[in-house]
């Protein structure tokens, strides 16, 4: 069987990403945030204290990306990096001010994003597609 680009499920995918990045990048801009510094974000507004290490896992990002993303949203006074008590080594992200008030703003636009994103899927068919997803993930090791 020859598949055509287009048949390709890889290229679906990645096509699908670079839509929906784009589309959420412009949408953050006002906020002065990037699509990935809002996956940190978001992991600490529900938690806050975590460590590099532990956002570098939950994202399955490498550490140098987080220690990165991690240094430019310090610069813009979201958050401040601390050395954690326990391991001199490692740097714990904490919340400022500034990082806190953000949450009221950005949170509504990743919901309204996701609104869009799903409009007109079933809950039946996001959870396939997750399941799915899933399953294309660990056929490669993931």
């Amino acid at each position: 069987m020859n598949l055509s680009f287009q048949d390709y499920i890889s290229i679906k995918l990645h096509k699908t990403d670079l839509k929906l990045t784009g589309y959420i990048k412009s949408k953050l801009e006002p906020y002065n945030l990037a699509p990935e510094q809002n996956l940190i974000m978001m992991l600490l507004w529900e938690k806050d204290g975590m460590t590099q290490n532990q956002l570098a896992e939950k994202l399955a990002k490498d550490k140098t990306n987080i220690a990165r993303m991690a240094s430019n949203l310090e610069k813009k006074g979201f958050i401040k990096r601390c050395f954690c008590p326990n391991d001199r080594r490692a740097l714990e992200l904490y919340l400022t001010e500034s990082g806190r008030e953000l949450k009221e703003k950005v949170v509504p636009v990743a919901e309204s994003f996701n609104d869009v994103v799903t409009e007109g899927i079933s809950e039946e068919e996001l959870q396939e597609l997750s399941r799915l997803l899933t399953k294309m993930e660990q056929n490669i090791g993931g």
